[in-house]
């Protein structure tokens, strides 16, 4: 397993190097819009403390990560009115991870409609605005 790199994406949004629809942050984790949604409201929860993934992180990390997920969740699916909320996490490249700084996708699902794929198509900046006021509503914040 490669080395943790500093430099990717995630590493940056979290030292405020690139701007991002953050929704809620404390002095452990971060949650902001995935700006690549596979559906509405699609958010990504982001511990700060440095790691590629679930198989390098510190198991210090897991619980502050994983209340943080749980609250976006319950918070994404009252925005959204959702039936269910999705959560997802990937490890290495043959899993489908493909930025290397542990996070869990957080999304709300309706019934009968698919996700969309992961296609690199971003969002318009306005509609990632409006649902980061809707979640951080929901979060009561």
């Amino acid at each position: 397993m490669a080395d943790y790199d500093p430099g990717n994406i995630f590493a940056k949004i979290l030292r405020g190097e690139i701007p991002s629809y953050r929704i809620y942050e404390d002095d452990a984790v971060v949650a902001f819009m995935d700006v690549m949604p596979q559906g509405i409201g699609h958010t990504l929860v982001v511990p700060k403390a440095p790691s590629r993934n679930i198989l390098d992180a510190d198991p210090s990390t897991f619980g502050p990560l994983f209340a943080v997920v749980q609250k976006v969740a319950v918070a994404v699916k009252k925005a959204f009115n959702a039936d269910g909320v999705t959560l997802m996490q990937f490890n290495e490249p043959a899993s489908g991870q493909s930025v290397y700084h542990l996070h869990v996708h957080v999304i709300p699902r309706f019934d009968g409609v698919l996700l969309k794929p992961h296609s690199g198509q971003m969002e318009k900046p306005e509609v990632l605005a409006e649902n980061a006021g809707k979640i951080r509503a929901a979060l009561g914040g």
